[in-house]
């Protein structure tokens, strides 16, 4: 599967818009996570646990984005974008979305 952030795909003519397709996942902070991410507020500096769990939902995101575009028998996702937000207290989105599409070279 073709993925990229470009509204066409180098090389290749899309030849069908198939629609918009998406995938997300919604992830909460664990306590001890929080624990240390208070602490990390003190002195400051990444706190590398959130960026772990935030790139894992990227991950898992992308993952389910590409499943549904398969399921439309897409050959590439174009317009790819992602976007997060925060769903409750402590909770927090990511969303993966593009538009799916049949190439032809």
């Amino acid at each position: 599967m073709i993925i990229t952030n470009t509204e066409y795909v180098a090389n290749y003519e899309i030849t069908q818009m198939l629609g918009l397709v998406t995938g997300n996942v919604v992830r909460s902070k664990h306590v001890g996570r929080d624990i240390m991410a208070g602490l990390k507020t003190i002195v400051g500096g990444e706190i590398r646990g959130y960026t772990e769990m935030m790139s894992d939902a990227r991950t898992v995101a992308q993952a389910r984005l590409v499943e549904e575009a398969e399921r439309l028998g897409a050959d590439a996702i174009v317009n790819v974008r992602f976007t997060t937000s925060a769903v409750a207290a402590g909770m927090s989105e990511i969303l993966a979305y593009g538009t799916a599409v049949k190439l032809a070279k």
